[in-house]
């Protein structure tokens, strides 16, 4: 009698882990939009006011992506059969849906679906390996019942703190996988006292209310190493600015879907004027491994979040992103979106500076160097849902360490861009001259980084450059007879002309890539860093 219960059981579980997988993920891509020229000359009516002011500011066109996509056509693919609509981008004009193979092929038939993108990519052969995103960070660590002096100091944010940036006018949005109790938490009071806990949206649960899901705190966590304060016991990076908090991440499973819902925080995060948003999450291997990526697929372009990420980038948005705790394991490699060019990604150090083993690495296989930076991450200093200060390890919170850091950095240079931050932040790193896939450019110090950004502008006399564009050979006009030294950097921090001494004030960028670059000047008399381009 038993062994034909466990026998009905099986037969039972076998059955539902058939339905499960049975049913498949996709992204089903559109033709077109509605209004797009009309939404696009009056852009009030898609985006926030605070959104086209930041966009204006840094020289960034609002175009056919900031256009909401067609709710008609999301209509309809809700009533055909066998559909989900689990979420929606309008930067890709796509919609993620849950159904049948059968089902999700059969909407190709309908007039406004362009293309249908399964996340089973056939796959199923590389290794499923068995991965928590939190087991590392939930681990908590001996501490003295600290508070965040080590992991402030380190990045010299002491500096700019003294000088009142302490992020105030800065909007970061948090994509994470629960923020409990938030909302009442004393070490928040500061927030709540200044109306810097702004709105938030449960992405997962369809619902506005983000604190009502209790079945994770690491978004807590997160957002204390930026925004908790305990008078004489704890103060986060950026204190004083202002946040949105966003749920995108479901621990119950791991699906693509959660990919989707990402990137439409961001594309929210874009709409409302956010500044910077910060995301302790990465994606490699799913519940189904037919969804799985393979390490290859970490090529900054491949996977739907990465590409979503570098869109943001493209938009305005400083994006900071953890590198992921995989140093130790198998996969070893960051984990997307931290492998998009567009992003920051941060790794994690101890508190003496040293490589924190399990921080992802990077590689050859990012046409980026990753990580860009580190910050601590390893017994770190974090205040959990019961207001208690503790100690965590993972780069899920050395990357909101920066990104509260760059709040401050940019409320000091609120007209910098976001690659002029990006690079400053690079530049001012412990080993910018030698970089490596463990420590990327290494610590930031953000009192030279706001140095870099505040350079004094050499009077035109001093020192020229054309043509800019250029094509191939870039001229320096010097008021000064001694030689001077150049080096060229692109816009996300990699070196590409070595330091060169010139003579004859010309300089060779004919193998550059067309792009932006950073042309670093060097004379007996001054430093300078001018921007030109590469046609």
């Amino acid at each position: 009698m038993f062994s034909n219960l466990r026998l009905s059981i099986c037969i039972l579980c076998m059955a539902h882990c058939c339905l499960v997988f049975a049913q498949q993920e996709a992204w089903v891509y559109l033709t077109d939009k509605q209004n797009v020229a009309q939404s696009i000359s009056n852009p009030i009516t898609i985006l926030t006011q605070k959104a086209i002011e930041r966009k204006n500011a840094q020289g960034i066109a609002i175009d056919s992506r900031d256009v909401p996509v067609n709710e008609n056509y999301i209509t309809q693919l809700k009533a055909q059969t066998g559909i989900q609509v689990m979420a929606k981008s309008k930067w890709f004009n796509a919609v993620h849906v849950r159904g049948s193979e059968v089902d999700i092929n059969a909407l190709l038939a309908l007039s406004f679906v362009d293309s249908i993108d399964f996340a089973n990519d056939g796959l199923n052969s590389r290794p499923a390996l068995v991965q928590d995103n939190f087991s590392i960070e939930n681990t908590l660590v001996d501490f003295n019942y600290g508070d965040a002096q080590n992991q402030v100091e380190m990045l010299n944010l002491d500096c700019l703190h003294e000088s009142d940036y302490t992020g105030e006018g800065i909007t970061i949005a948090v994509l994470d996988s629960g923020f409990t109790n938030v909302n009442t938490m004393s070490s928040f009071q500061r927030l709540r006292d200044n109306n810097d806990l702004l709105d938030g949206y449960d992405f997962v649960d369809r619902n506005a209310d983000v604190y009502n899901f209790t079945g994770s705190n690491h978004g807590t966590k997160v957002l204390s190493t930026m925004a908790g304060y305990i008078e004489n016991q704890y103060v986060g990076t950026a204190p004083d600015a202002s946040y949105y908090l966003f749920r995108t991440e479901d621990v119950s499973s791991e699906n693509p879907v959660e990919e989707s819902y990402w990137v439409e925080a961001a594309e929210r995060a874009d709409s409302l004027g956010v500044d910077i948003i910060n995301t302790s999450l990465g994606y490699t291997i799913y519940d189904n491994s037919a969804y799985d990526y393979s390490i290859s697929e970490m090529d900054g372009n491949t996977t739907y979040i990465t590409r979503g990420a570098n869109i943001a980038g493209e938009k305005g948005i400083i994006v900071v992103v953890s590198a992921g705790n995989s140093g130790a394991s198998t996969w070893q490699m960051v984990e997307a979106p931290a492998d998009a060019p567009n992003v920051l990604t941060v790794g994690a150090v101890d508190s003496s500076g040293v490589y924190a083993s399990f921080s992802s690495q990077g590689s050859a296989i990012q046409p980026t160097q990753k990580p860009d930076v580190v910050a601590k991450g390893s017994a770190t200093a974090v205040i959990d849902e019961n207001d208690t200060i503790v100690t965590n390890n993972g780069t899920s919170f050395s990357s909101p360490i920066i990104a509260g850091s760059i709040a401050c950095l940019l409320q000091a240079q609120p007209f910098s861009t976001v690659d002029e931050i990006s690079q400053a932040v690079r530049m001012s790193s412990s080993q910018y001259e030698f970089p490596d896939y463990f420590l990327g450019y290494g610590i930031p110090d953000f009192c030279n980084a706001l140095t870099l950004l505040s350079v004094p502008e050499i009077d035109s006399q001093d020192i020229r450059i054309h043509p800019n564009p250029v094509s191939s050979t870039l001229h320096l006009n010097v008021s000064e007879g001694s030689p001077i030294l150049v080096s060229v950097t692109d816009t996300l921090g990699k070196r590409v002309v070595e330091d060169e001494t010139l003579y004859n004030n010309q300089l060779d960028v004919s193998q550059l890539k067309s792009g932006l670059y950073f042309l670093n000047i060097h004379s007996s008399e001054s430093h300078k860093i001018i921007k030109f381009i590469k046609n």
